[in-house]
């Protein structure tokens, strides 16, 4: 088992419940609860990387800056990308660090702010699709697209939200350093958020206005630190066929064949369970032993085979 390693990929709601207030608090308690699962992956002798959504809280200090621009030049998207990743990733580890010692765990936890390359090219930047910050009613997006020019979508019956590029992550620059940490027994916070999104270009790379999919990039670190487990943790125990009806069904342990062609059909909603089922399927064709995809509460049952979705090759 001590050889084994995993990468966690906790959810948007990992540190803000919908309808929760935005503080810092708020978002410290949250992280206390969510590092749970990863202790407990440590506890038994996992190395372990781990990785995390920021919409929230990226669409927080992206407007933020558009609210603030009279006074103060609005910052791009990387550079906010960054931001978020720098203290997401410090209420994590300061959770982390309280329950191994609580536990008398010996390992260390780091946040390491993680560059993800694209491609220039990828068509995600002339069709924004990932929805980010704030929900609206229809006359605010109306207006706010009107003023800013925006692109704005209702999301899933919610509300209306700003959406963003999403292209495709091909590689993480800093994966080699997060591999040798991780090999040392080190738990790295990488990635967050997807990653701060880049170009390769003749003078070096350039970060471009884009968020990644979290779940889409680690796929791509699970496969580049050599992890043989990909546990996405979101706020459904499992992906489900038929979601959302009277046919709905669960899917317990299944094939990436299988799977790929329930998605094919259909079966997982866009922008919510389709880029994890890809993320999973990306991660087990790479090699990777078993794709997880389940809640944050189950995911100590999961991990024994108890429940949620487990994606095998």
């Amino acid at each position: 088992m001590a050889d084994k390693k995993a990468v966690v990929a906790l959810g948007g709601n990992a540190l803000l419940q919908k309808g929760e207030p935005m503080d810092i608090p708020t978002q410290m308690r949250n992280a206390e609860r969510s590092v749970l699962p990863i202790i407990q992956l440590v506890s038994k002798g996992y190395k372990v990387a781990v990785t995390h959504g920021n919409g929230p809280q990226v669409g927080v200090t992206f407007f933020r800056n558009i609210y603030t621009q009279a006074n103060y030049p609005p910052y791009p998207l990387d550079v906010l990308n960054a931001e978020t990743q720098g203290w997401i990733g410090y209420l994590l580890c300061r959770a982390m660090r309280r329950e191994m010692e609580r536990r008398n765990l010996n390992r260390e936890a780091v946040a390491l702010v993680t560059q993800v390359v694209v491609d220039k090219d990828d068509p995600a930047f002339q069709n924004p699709s990932k929805p980010i910050g704030n929900f609206f009613t229809e006359a605010e997006a109306k207006e706010l697209m009107a003023k800013y020019g925006w692109k704005m979508i209702d999301d899933a019956g919610r509300g209306w939200r700003l959406v963003v590029p999403s292209p495709w992550p091909k590689r993480i620059v800093e994966a080699k350093t997060i591999k040798q940490l991780v090999d040392s027994g080190t738990v790295v916070v990488a990635a967050g958020g997807g990653g701060i999104p880049v170009i390769e270009t003749d003078d070096g790379y350039v970060g471009v206005e884009a968020v990644i999919d979290k779940d889409r990039a680690s796929a791509v670190l699970a496969e580049e630190i050599g992890a043989e487990i990909l546990l996405i943790l979101t706020q459904f125990d499992a992906a489900y066929l038929n979601f959302g009806t009277d046919r709905a069904k669960p899917l317990g342990e299944i094939g990436v064949d299988e799977v790929e062609r329930y998605m094919q059909e259909g079966h997982f909603a866009e922008g919510s369970m389709k880029p994890k089922i890809e993320a999973a399927i990306r991660f087990v064709r790479s090699g990777g032993k078993m794709a997880i995809i389940t809640s944050l509460e189950l995911a100590a049952e999961a991990l024994e085979g108890k429940v949620g979705t487990r994606i095998v090759p």
